[in-house]
């Protein structure tokens, strides 16, 4: 037998065996394979054939005529949107509303955790956790209806800020204050959520490590900077990765809530424009299409970034 015939039959003779372990090891752990079937269904259903619908973004889609009778436009929808005038005032608040949540909320549940950390008392902890945890719950309409009793013209802070400055602030109606009130939105209702993972990963760093700093004569501040803060830095690198797609997503819902016309000049963005031209107007293949870049421009941010943690000794997404 030739040398290139002998190792044909290794190599089939490997995957034989790796099948025959494979095989086995499902057969050992059926049960838990069955929890994860719920999932994979959920996935390949609401998320991977829907892809399908993508084509769309190249046609004149018709509802009555299905994607099979659609016109096929090609690219004209990509090059109609870059025609349109508006479209870098929706890309510069998309933009400076993800830059401005990448900034103040992200860290949010971070500080947070690494607050909650260093608590002593467990039973206070658990407590507060609770309580922090309450606000993801609540729907965003309850918090915008919130939002709007304590700062509307009769609310208690419109109130307070007009008796302590001698003017009154249009927090609901201004443009300048629009972003803020939604980041702030934002930190409140889900930064306690956003702590789950960070007080996981504390979990995991070896106490024995902090007793030696502390016979060493490091205080609180550098326990937390040299033990803490690189214990959990590559969870933080991950989440700043996931974060990375979605850097393009604000939430057309939040921000329809919150929109008027007096601040309709910050509050347009792109999910808000995808949402007006597709179920409003009825432009299903413009919707699409605009979607369709803003996936495309989150793959690229989620690989770019992925690559910069490599580049920076970090594990990274993959």
């Amino acid at each position: 037998m030739s040398d290139k015939a002998h190792a044909h039959k290794s190599i089939h003779e490997a995957r034989k065996e790796y099948l025959r372990r494979l095989t086995a090891d499902i057969l050992r752990d059926k049960w838990l394979y069955m929890l994860l079937l719920p999932g994979f269904v959920y996935f390949v259903i609401f998320k991977y054939l829907p892809m399908w619908g993508i084509i769309i973004s190249f046609q004149n889609y018709v509802p009555y005529s299905g994607i099979a009778g659609s016109e096929w436009l090609g690219l004209q929808w990509f090059a109609y949107f870059f025609q349109f005038p508006s479209w870098t005032r929706y890309l510069k608040n998309t933009l400076l509303l993800s830059f401005m949540n990448l900034i103040f909320y992200f860290p949010a549940p971070i500080i947070l955790a690494l607050m909650l950390n260093e608590m002593r008392s467990l039973r206070y902890k658990k407590i507060l956790q609770t309580f922090l945890y309450v606000p993801h719950f609540i729907s965003i309409v309850i918090v915008v209806s919130i939002t709007m009793i304590l700062f509307g013209p009769t609310g208690i802070i419109f109130k307070i800020t007009e008796n302590l400055l001698g003017t009154q602030i249009n927090y609901l109606g201004s443009p300048a204050t629009f972003r803020w009130m939604i980041i702030g939105q934002s930190i409140w209702k889900e930064t306690g959520w956003g702590t789950i993972i960070f007080l996981a990963a504390l979990t995991n760093v070896d106490t024995q490590l902090y007793e030696a700093a502390m016979v060493d004569g490091a205080g609180r501040m550098r326990r937390l900077w040299h033990i803490t803060l690189p214990a959990i830095r590559s969870t933080i690198v991950l989440m700043l990765i996931l974060r990375m797609g979605s850097m393009l997503d604000t939430g057309h819902d939040h921000l329809i809530l919150m929109a008027n016309s007096l601040n309709r000049s910050t509050s347009q963005t792109l999910d808000v424009f995808v949402y007006q031209q597709g179920l409003q107007e009825g432009q299903f293949s413009y919707a699409s299409a605009i979607g369709l870049m803003k996936s495309v421009v989150s793959i690229i941010l989620v690989v770019s970034s992925n690559k910069i943690a490599h580049a920076l000794g970090e594990s990274g997404l993959y």
